[in-house]
């Protein structure tokens, strides 16, 4: 494993009290003994421990670029001041380390209330990417402050700010909770609204144990009672995967509304990560991601006070899940990438017999958790049939257009030759 991917929790509180959040919301409350803020002590022997590892990696021919998230709580509580600190350290170790990519997930709310954030965040160069949940009356049903009012019209005021001519260079996207009980397509034109290079469509955080809205009657899948077999190289990908059993499937249903909205658009419209990665691994390529694919785990997510953490999302498996005892006060990452919790994950047994494996790769660790299993791990993502269902849909559109093209691409050809 190597960390190319750096989430560093500069604020351990928020703003908002979302109602779907698996860091506050879920079943881990290690937030609670945290720091609220990471301290520039904190942000030095971070900046020091990437700083040697890139070194290392460089030494090695392995050099490669690496992307730096500044996240939360909601990272914009420190202030502009500590936020410029935090920044220029950063930079003063990395620069000239290779390619590093600065980048902050923030809900906005602050961006419109103090200027000085967005011309700290421009001084450095930082991409800002932007949680906004759909339409107005959609994002405040989840999206709000504490005192219950919601928090779209300030939202919409920080997305308006860097939709301008004068910070569109810093605006990274825009991402967003997949809810089926909004009207998809009414979702993605409101984020469409606000122009972003790119959109991310996220699956709320649900397992086995605590199914996400809408699957609550979904059971996981008996395991064959065998021994666990010695992993297997990646299976090539099959012409279809078997039909699914009769499951609702209202995760698949949204995303593929929005799916056919963005893909027969006339022009390019927006980017959406899963889509394009999904395309990718079904055409034969790579993707890098953690909810799709098969590709090996490099995040790293780095807590207030300098304790190593797998990714945010298994803190909604159980309390603890994204433990691991490693800190920056006395592990380097080195040590961390060789450490056995930041393993790319074993597929489960089903999975690994599935056509679709390679594309969908198990679906998001978190995901998989069963608290009823022997091995609680071993499962399929509880979306397995969403995702089947998903892929299919996109599968037959690619089908459709390439042998749409090919016939064209044939009628040319016997016209030329006809000649």
């Amino acid at each position: 494993m190597t960390f190319r991917q750096y989430l560093l929790k500069l604020h351990g509180r928020c703003n908002l009290s979302c109602t779907y959040c698996y860091v506050y919301e879920a079943a881990d409350h290690s937030w609670r003994t945290k720091p609220r803020r990471m301290e520039l002590a904190t942000v030095r022997r971070v900046a020091e421990r990437i700083a040697a590892y890139r070194r290392d990696a460089s030494a090695a021919g392995a050099s490669a670029p690496i992307a730096v998230t500044l996240h939360g709580g909601e990272p914009l509580l420190v202030g502009p001041r500590h936020l410029d600190e935090t920044l220029t350290v950063l930079r003063d170790a990395l620069d000239g380390t290779g390619d590093v990519a600065y980048a902050v997930q923030t809900n906005g709310v602050l961006l419109r209330d103090d200027p000085e954030l967005l011309r700290v965040l421009r001084r450095h160069r930082v991409r800002i990417g932007v949680s906004v949940d759909g339409t107005a009356a959609d994002h405040d049903r989840y999206r709000r402050f504490a005192d219950g009012r919601g928090s779209h019209a300030a939202v919409a005021g920080a997305l308006g700010i860097l939709g301008t001519e004068e910070h569109r260079d810093l605006f990274g996207g825009v991402l967003c909770t997949v809810d089926p009980a909004t009207d998809p397509v009414a979702t993605y034109e409101a984020l469409l609204a606000f122009a972003p290079p790119r959109m991310d469509l996220l699956l709320p955080h649900g397992t086995w144990g605590n199914p996400p809205p809408g699957l609550a009657g979904r059971r996981p899948p008996d395991l064959p009672p065998v021994p666990r077999p010695p992993l297997p190289e990646p299976p090539a990908l099959a012409p279809h995967a078997p039909a699914a059993a009769e499951e609702p499937t209202p995760y698949a249903d949204w995303l593929c509304a929005v799916f056919d909205r963005w893909y027969g658009a006339p022009r390019r419209e927006t980017g959406i990560r899963l889509f394009e990665e999904l395309i990718v691994l079904l055409l034969g390529g790579r993707a890098s991601s953690e909810m799709v694919g098969t590709g090996p785990a490099d995040l790293v997510v780095v807590e207030t006070d300098g304790s190593l953490e797998l990714a945010d999302s298994l803190k909604a498996a159980y309390d603890g899940a994204a433990y691991t005892g490693l800190s920056v006060f006395r592990d380097s990452f080195a040590e961390a990438a060789r450490h056995p919790a930041f393993r790319t994950p074993r597929p489960a047994v089903l999975c690994r017999a599935c056509p679709l494996w390679a594309v969908c790769g198990g679906g998001l660790y978190a995901h998989r958790h069963d608290p009823g299993a022997d091995e609680p791990f071993d499962r399929p993502t509880v979306y397995c049939h969403d995702m089947t269902v998903l892929i299919e849909h996109i599968r037959r559109r690619l089908e459709a257009d390439v042998a749409a093209f090919n016939a064209r691409r044939a009628t040319h050809d016997q016209e030329v030759g006809a000649r």
